[in-house]
């Protein structure tokens, strides 16, 4: 989502930067009506990387700050699994010592290693249950919070996305009400704007085909 946002803001920019290059071009002071349209694309260009740029804000604050606080959740959580892991290794091998002892001849020299064995193995079986049971507590509220955390950050995507898309409607159905001339036929728009755009062809900075 940040590239997507990143590719937005250098296209608005770089759209001002068109602009701004097209008023400083000097056909602009030997035409008044180029200038004029000029000048609106301009304005126009300027407005949308206004919103442009508090969409991006809006989008950074609300949703994808938000995703970097959920995912640095994972960490942890992995970590708790793998002491889960290693703490049963643990119980498991004690576990079997204890079994081996049980399955002895029963003698003094046994007797005594079974109970320290017992001892041994008490303490990390309760350690690992601890740590079984705070997973089978955490990770299903882990899991079930996930439509409750991101829902506010899918409506708030939402409603940046459609709030800087009728501005845009709005910008670009404002320019072309300034660009438009009353009177004209499209044939003699198009015309016109063909003579425009060889005379941009003209100049230096545009590259051969």
């Amino acid at each position: 989502m940040k590239k997507s946002t990143d590719a937005d803001l250098a296209m608005s920019k770089s759209a001002v930067k068109i602009s701004l290059d097209l008023l400083s071009n000097p056909l602009c002071e030997q035409d008044q009506d180029l200038l004029n349209m000029v000048t609106a694309l301009d304005t126009a260009m300027k407005r949308m990387d206004a919103f442009n740029q508090e969409k991006v804000n809006q989008i950074q604050k609300t949703v994808i700050e938000p995703l970097k606080k959920f995912g640095s959740v994972f960490p942890s959580l992995n970590m708790a699994v793998k002491r889960r892991e290693q703490a049963l290794q643990d119980y498991r091998r004690l576990q079997a010592k204890v079994e081996k002892y049980e399955e002895k001849e029963k003698t003094g020299p046994v007797l005594a290693k079974l109970h320290q064995a017992r001892e041994e193995l008490r303490p990390v079986r309760e350690d690992f249950e601890a740590k079984n049971r705070q997973l089978l507590e955490e990770m299903p509220r882990f899991y079930g919070s996930r439509l409750d955390y991101f829902q506010p950050s899918f409506e708030s995507l939402i409603r940046a996305q459609v709030v800087y898309y009728s501005e845009m409607h709005k910008i670009f159905g404002d320019l072309t009400q300034q660009l438009d001339q009353p009177g004209h036929s499209d044939e003699q728009r198009e015309r016109e704007n063909e003579a425009k755009l060889s005379e941009l062809r003209a100049l230096s900075i545009v590259a051969d085909d």
